[in-house]
């Protein structure tokens, strides 16, 4: 089984025998920044890519990406209307999702080994 781990600022690298291993080769530091956007307020979108465009690129539904982000639909229509923000480890999921959707996908998808 194939372990990942999303990195805080939004890499997503495989763990084998201990160590990290970036899963795409990595990209210029401006291309993966994202400004932050301290007085973020509903309505904002920033730089961060449209969840909507998001969700239409991966040819998903509303319910169907809320289920596979693991969130309740209702934050992903107010992501989509503006009504709210992505932050935090949201807003890094999204930026990954922008870069590899497959990936990601993939990655929430197995269930985790019991430890």
């Amino acid at each position: 089984m194939q372990r990942l781990r999303l990195k805080a600022d939004g890499r997503i690298v495989e763990l084998r025998d201990g160590q990290e291993f970036p899963l795409a080769p990595e990209m210029p530091e401006p291309a993966l920044a994202m400004p932050v956007m301290p007085d973020a307020t509903p309505g904002e979108t920033g730089t961060l890519p449209a969840v909507r465009d998001l969700r239409r690129r991966a040819c998903l539904t509303q319910i169907e990406f809320a289920a596979r982000l693991g969130v309740p639909v209702e934050t992903i229509r107010n992501w989509e209307q503006g009504k709210r923000v992505p932050r935090g480890p949201a807003r890094a999921l999204l930026a990954v999702i922008a870069h590899s959707p497959e990936t990601v996908f993939a990655a929430l998808a197995t269930e985790p080994e019991p430890v």
